[in-house]
């Protein structure tokens, strides 16, 4: 028998997705704080540190370390979960907080545990243990891009959330897949990351793709998303600039400076 617990759910929408959860009596669900969308009024609330799980170590010193592993994966102190206190079904729902996809994983498919980005844990089913997963490379760190991630381990459902469309890749011995290391949601255990310098650097400095990109390597499954958050993010930013009259200044013979270029990374 299980120890998380068995939870029923619908997802809504297409781009802003927000997925209701069902619960029947005593059951609960651990999310993020700041989620909740709406909720039952059978549905008791509390904040908590940590996650609450069984793994999590007892006591204030348990609760205070499991609180601090949260701070190295940028979340924050709290935790919240929605519990259903009376008889019969009530419902609980958490939205997405930008444009994108919400994914349910069911842990006990995946041999009890799921590697994911800091940022892409939206809730699970009571039971699911969220913890810390370093990688083992240093150049993780240099890649701006997974480092430190989380780790998912139980065997209840989990739910996902990343930019624009998910899809998900399986990998067996001896593939390799290259990716930006932004689009990078989740992965199995089995899966080994890196990240690694841009070979072609003059490519990578005006193709717009940057210096690093990820490595996967082994054999499991992977999650990808279309448009990570950081991406997006820099549009806006852009966007903004440009709105306020920030534009470049214009050079006085643009065939010259395009020359200049020519001759520095000609061949």
């Amino acid at each position: 028998m299980g120890i998380a617990h068995e939870v029923d759910y619908k997802l809504y929408g297409d781009d802003m997705q927000f997925v209701e959860i069902e619960l029947d009596g005593g059951e609960t669900v651990l999310a993020e704080a700041g989620a909740m969308m709406y909720m039952d009024k059978k549905i008791k609330m509390e904040t908590i540190f940590g996650d609450g799980s069984a793994k999590q170590e007892k006591g204030l010193f348990g609760k205070l370390k499991s609180a601090g592993k949260r701070l190295l994966t940028g979340e924050g102190l709290f935790m919240t979960t929605f519990t259903n206190d009376m008889s019969g079904k009530a419902h609980v729902a958490f939205g997405a907080p930008y444009p994108g996809t919400i994914i349910p994983v069911d842990l006990d498919t995946m041999d009890g545990a799921l590697i994911c980005q800091k940022d892409a844990f939206l809730c699970a089913a009571k039971g699911v243990s969220v913890g810390l997963h370093f990688q083992k490379k240093m150049s993780g760190f240099f890649g701006g891009e997974g480092f430190i991630m989380q780790k998912l381990e139980g065997d209840g459902l989990v739910f996902l959330h990343a930019g624009g469309t998910i899809i998900k890749k399986t990998l067996n011995h001896g593939d390799a897949l290259r990716i930006d290391t932004g689009c990078l949601v989740a992965m199995t255990p089995g899966i080994d990351f890196d990240v690694q310098f841009a070979s072609d650097i003059k490519s990578a400095v005006f193709g717009g793709e940057g210096i690093f990109f990820g490595t996967l390597t082994g054999q499991g499954e992977v999650w990808l998303q279309s448009l990570p958050f950081s991406r997006m993010a820099d549009r806006v930013m852009t966007a903004a600039g440009s709105s306020k009259g920030e534009t470049k200044k214009a050079t006085a013979n643009p065939l010259e400076e395009l020359s200049g270029l020519a001759n520095l990374f000609g061949d």
